[in-house]
């Protein structure tokens, strides 16, 4: 099929945007049921100020583009608007990764939406770029996520069946794979540790299926969590990208990809200047696996971490912040048989340096299965290393929380600490069963919050179960109370509380001079 005839193809859905996202077979990517009702009125208008090397980015255009191929996903026809009471139907294509990724965030994934077929079938556009002159293609794992069938369009215009090699949802990428009779154009990988804010960027893609198109812009910022998964370290970039764009390459100026182009945040369907690519450092990793056929084993370490703020260090006694603080371990988990223990502060993992949560998630998941690691920790003041064996990521794993019936201890109700403004009392079964405790839990219950003091500022809340001080246990309201006056006395800038929250535990710190 040549690039014309996909325009023809295609073309009435980019102009006809805001009535194909409410017919019965379109998958809508944006927040509301008129996200692209500007579409037709969008256009991709040069970013001011650009400029390129000798005045041009042509030379770089002849490069790239040739490698950069269409990909159209063909799936079944999806049920009709209000079958089940909604207003697209049930079980879209995408809406549930679009929903787990992105949440309402309005950051919809840059893929046409399908367009339903003769045949009662449905396809999607996306696009991909070539990494290999044996047909071996990137692209984002949402273009082709539930697709029974996968073809790829050259820029040539020759249109060939692909094989999926191997997908990851939790880093968005897949690898394809097309047989040709001749060696294939590739771009290269580049090094995107080493792109800067202000550094310019092409994108290339199909977007709304009018063809490949290049649009020009910079890195507006790194590093951008966009609450998708354990690995967010997204590159926002303001070169346009639209729906069609996903899986194509960003490159930079020496024609080296540097991303792969995947969600745009987007109020009203099309782009606003604000695109996000997964950094090709990242991406490469992950296509190497791959590119050896099937899933990513993940590694799993088993435990919930969070932040270390200022206050966190201060109430621990690190001199600046940085790392992971445990807030929970998994009971039988690999940290657990380790020895980690809650309230360590996770600084370095198999050599790396790990400065926050988000370093230890990426750092443990890179790890094979059944490897030997060295961990680096703090605890109570000392600096120290254990060995631990990496298992295999178990979503399904859940911390233990049940446990023998045992007594309560005598309820001290009303038990005030006025220098954080915290009212606590002891758990009573009646307690427990109002939260919903395990009948061995024992630890202070925040029975109310002064709004004008320091706990309410750092978060504590009505129903918190407050089970440790400054990473000691406390059973009752009045340990709890002891131990935080005890911590005030020291001179201590804050007091770092264990909270059991729901099916989570985590730390708050909160400063005394706040109070």
């Amino acid at each position: 099929m040549s690039p014309s005839s996909i325009l023809r193809r295609h073309r009435v859905a980019a102009l006809l945007g805001a009535a194909l996202i409410i017919s019965p077979v379109i998958v809508s990517f944006a927040q509301s049921n008129s996200g692209l009702s500007n579409v037709a009125a969008t256009t991709q208008t040069p970013v001011a100020g650009i400029t390129a090397p000798n005045g041009s980015f042509a030379p770089v255009i002849a490069v790239t583009k040739p490698a950069v191929v269409t990909i159209t996903s063909i799936m079944k026809a999806q049920p009709q608007a209000g079958d089940d009471g909604s207003p697209l139907g049930g079980n879209v294509p995408f809406d549930q990764f679009f929903q787990q990724f992105f949440g309402d965030q309005g950051m919809p994934m840059p893929r046409t939406p399908p367009q339903q077929q003769q045949g009662q079938r449905a396809e999607a556009l996306g696009s991909g770029f070539i990494v290999g002159a044996d047909g071996t293609i990137v692209t984002n794992n949402h273009v082709i996520d539930g697709a029974s069938s996968i073809k790829v369009t050259l820029d040539d215009g020759t249109e060939l069946p692909a094989k999926l090699v191997g997908h990851d949802a939790k880093n968005d990428l897949a690898v394809l794979k097309i047989k040709a009779d001749k060696p294939l154009p590739t771009v290269k990988w580049g090094d995107s540790s080493k792109l800067m804010t202000g550094d310019q960027v092409l994108a290339i893609g199909n977007p709304f299926g009018i063809g490949t198109t290049v649009t020009a812009g910079i890195v507006s910022a790194r590093g951008r969590d966009l609450h998708s998964g354990p690995f967010d370290d997204f590159i926002q970039i303001d070169a346009p990208i639209n729906h069609g764009n996903s899986g194509g390459p960003l490159v930079d100026v020496n024609g080296n990809v540097i991303g792969i182009n995947t969600a745009i945040y987007s109020p009203n369907g099309g782009s606003v200047g604000v695109g996000f690519a997964i950094p090709a450092d990242q991406a490469q990793k992950v296509v190497a696996k791959l590119m050896k056929g099937g899933d990513i084993e993940y590694g799993y370490l088993g435990v919930q971490i969070q932040p270390v703020t200022p206050d966190v260090a201060s109430a621990i006694g690190l001199d600046h912040p940085g790392g992971a603080v445990v807030s929970q371990v998994t009971d039988g988990s690999p940290a657990a048989k380790a020895g980690i223990e809650t309230g360590d502060v996770i600084t370095g993992f198999g050599g790396q340096e790990i400065k926050d949560p988000k370093d230890l998630s990426r750092a443990v998941a890179d790890v094979s299965p059944g490897a030997k690691e060295t961990v680096d920790i703090w605890r109570k003041g000392k600096a120290m290393q254990i060995s631990a064996d990496v298992g295999r990521n178990a979503e399904d794993q859940k911390t233990a929380s049940n446990g023998n019936e045992g007594r309560s201890p005598s309820a001290e109700q009303g038990l005030r600490v006025p220098s954080l403004g915290l009212g606590l009392t002891d758990l009573t079964p009646d307690i427990r069963d109002q939260l919903n405790l395990a009948g061995n839990q024992r630890g202070a219950v925040v029975e109310r919050v002064n709004p004008d003091k320091a706990a309410s500022v750092a978060g504590i809340q009505p129903g918190d179960v407050i089970v440790g001080v400054d990473q000691t246990p406390v059973r009752t309201a009045r340990q709890a109370n002891q131990a935080i006056a005890e911590a005030a006395k020291s001179g201590k800038k804050s007091v770092l509380l264990l909270v059991d929250r729901g099916d989570a535990q985590i730390f708050v710190a909160v400063p005394f001079a706040a109070g």
